[in-house]
């Protein structure tokens, strides 16, 4: 029997902790992100939930996730009005805000983002929110003892940066009054959220607490700022932009951290100590 949330939202099992890593699946693709992070944060030893929020994804792509324990959790995008998607399509967005700093994927549909803020639904007393396209490397549940909203910098080409917040990583408290209040301040005549979910969090948390980096290392800085990176820091790398399973002009500059994320990916481990791997600048040998 497969149990109904009190919210709507369905669930092929019910929850087996108060605590839970929560990710989104919107396609094929981000399934495929979804499989390594799972499987990374399982390699940490967490007691936690994994849950895997997903749209209407073919359940082939989501019998993987299932195999590896997580809770699938089937949700749709939100209620917003059509002026709200027809400003947030693709091809709008991107041509009202463009991005300039790296390429997105083909497969980057910006409204599906707000998708994640449903987790405010979930039935769960504490969440700590992960982008499909991160990696843990270190376990990551002291981040259940903290507030919300904690995320870390969007910090990745100059330390001018840390004022603004990335959404790849968060703390949240489930609450069925936060959800409806979201939805309140979301949708309304003229909104526009530039960088979609991200934008409107920190709008909507304007005191949110900050993280340090290496809960939420992006990827770029490896070769923007490689003073910054610290591999015996790293709790959680992130792969904003371009993705590490697709072909795309910078695999040779991000060559090991795509190699550790295959490793993740394909065996459920890294296939090197996580502290030996090469700092930025030194070749890599596998």
């Amino acid at each position: 029997m497969t149990p109904t949330l009190p919210h709507g939202l369905t669930a092929d099992r019910p929850a087996r902790s108060a605590f839970a890593y929560v990710t989104l699946v919107t396609n094929p693709d981000y399934a495929t992100g979804a499989k390594a992070l799972l499987r990374s944060i399982v390699w940490t030893g967490t007691k936690a939930d994994l849950v895997v929020l997903h749209t209407d994804v073919a359940a082939e792509h989501l019998a993987p996730l299932a195999e590896i324990g997580a809770r699938l959790v089937q949700v749709e995008l939100l209620p917003t009005t059509e002026e709200f998607n027809e400003a947030h399509a693709r091809e709008a967005l991107h041509a009202r805000a463009a991005f300039t700093k790296g390429d997105k994927p083909p497969f980057h549909t910006p409204l599906d983002n707000f998708a994640k803020l449903r987790l405010w639904q979930l039935d769960y007393e504490r969440v700590v929110f992960l982008d499909a396209d991160t990696l843990m490397l270190r376990n990551t549940d002291v981040l259940f003892q903290y507030p919300e909203f904690c995320a870390a910098p969007n910090v990745y080409e100059s330390v001018a940066d840390f004022h603004r917040m990335n959404s790849g990583v968060f703390t949240a408290r489930p609450s069925l009054d936060t959800f409806e209040a979201m939805l309140e301040a979301l949708d309304y005549p003229g909104a526009f959220w530039r960088r979609t979910d991200q934008t409107f969090l920190e709008h909507f948390f304007p005191d949110w607490h900050g993280l340090p980096v290496f809960y939420n290392m992006l990827q770029y800085v490896w070769f923007a700022m490689p003073e910054l990176w610290n591999w015996g820091a790293i709790h959680v790398l992130h792969f904003q932009y371009e993705k590490p399973w697709q072909a795309h002009r910078k695999v040779e500059k991000l060559a090991p951290l795509i190699e550790l994320w295959k490793s993740f990916h394909d065996h459920g481990r890294p296939h090197w100590p996580i502290d030996s791997l090469p700092p930025p600048g030194l070749d890599f040998v596998e």
